[in-house]
């Protein structure tokens, strides 16, 4: 697992790395960055991958503060069991009897569990994929779209759609995770599966000795 998890870092570096280079490119177009926290709300799901990677950096934070987000996620996680009394360890989403979950309310402004009082991310160097990648449009080098969306503050007044230099791999890189992603879930559930699904707050509850 730890090899599994030093792989997906390099992932994670390598998107970072374009982030950046889009930033630079860009100027003040685009707001997102460390320290902007608007889109740090709500519930959205993230890998077991993701989570095992959270639960890394979670394991470095001092002993009161790890107390402190450990309540903030069990009382999300116990609100969340009064509409799925069928959420309960391993927290995997896609063993849900339905699919309620794809579609979470977009009013939900409830803070990150591993938001700090000053808003900034306990975990930053840990933060899971999705949470590196929102912002920004995702289109392919080849001009593949895996997402047409970006954040409302960015390229105000312009269309990013139709700048190339924005564009990254990301049919190879997408491909890399999910080899990892495999090789992750032969390891905890004894066969390669690519739907294990959780949020941040039930992903740090998770014990990967026992609860699989």
């Amino acid at each position: 697992m730890v090899g599994i998890l030093t792989e997906y870092r390099g992932l994670l570096g390598d998107i970072d790395d374009w982030f950046t280079r889009c930033i630079e490119r860009s100027g003040d177009q685009i707001v997102c960055r460390q320290g902007c926290t608007g889109c740090c709300r709500g519930l959205f799901e993230i890998s077991l991958l993701d989570a095992a990677l959270l639960q890394s950096g979670f394991a470095m934070l001092a002993e009161p503060v790890k107390e402190q987000v450990l309540v903030k996620a069990q009382e999300r996680v116990a609100q969340l069991q009064q509409g799925w009394p069928e959420f309960t360890p391993p927290y995997i989403l896609n063993r849900l009897p339905d699919e309620d979950w794809h579609e979470m309310p977009e009013d939900d402004m409830t803070p990150c569990p591993l938001l700090d009082a000053d808003g900034g991310c306990l975990v930053y160097e840990s933060r899971p994929l999705t949470c590196r990648l929102h912002g920004l449009p995702n289109i392919d080098l080849s001009g593949e779209s895996f997402s047409n969306d970006w954040c409302p503050l960015n390229f105000v007044g312009t269309n990013p759609l139709q700048r190339t230099e924005l564009r990254y791999p990301f049919r190879d890189t997408f491909a890399r995770e999910f080899d990892l992603l495999g090789l992750f879930a032969e390891q905890i559930v004894g066969r390669r599966q690519l739907e294990l699904d959780t949020f941040i707050p039930s992903g740090l509850l998770i014990d990967f000795t026992t609860d699989f």
